[in-house]
């Protein structure tokens, strides 16, 4: 979906929310600001920013929930999700609620609806020159 030298954004091969992106510096990164100089860090927030504004462009969501989340237990790679919250959820089922499988469920998709999707966000994405 976007795709630079310096990070890549995919969509989350299991959504909770349609359109949830994970946005991923290139570099094995651990921590979010002691592995990053600070142009780094800017440099990359600079994509998650283009990637949640695709996401409002395209799904009209009612928010978009931006987290930096991992463990050196599990994913010790730093990443943002960027996930949109569709319009409509009830307060009781936003926030980590929508973001957490086992709550919300994972969305039963289709390779060539991802793709399509894929698509029409990466036309979305644009960064700044």
């Amino acid at each position: 979906m976007f795709e630079d030298d310096f990070a890549i954004a995919f969509l989350n091969k299991y959504p909770t929310c349609l359109g949830y992106v994970l946005v991923c510096p290139k570099a094995h990164i651990e921590q979010v600001t002691g592995d990053l100089s600070l142009p780094d860090y800017l440099r990359l927030q600079t994509v998650v920013f283009a990637v949640a504004e695709a996401l409002q462009a395209v799904l009209e969501p009612e928010r978009v929930y931006i987290l930096s989340l991992g463990s050196q237990a599990g994913n010790s790679h730093v990443h943002w999700h960027v996930a949109p919250l569709p319009p409509g959820v009830p307060f009781e089922a936003q926030q980590f609620a929508a973001l957490d499988a086992e709550r919300a469920g994972v969305l039963a998709t289709d390779d060539a609806s991802m793709a399509a999707l894929a698509g029409r966000i990466a036309e979305a994405v644009q960064l700044p020159s």
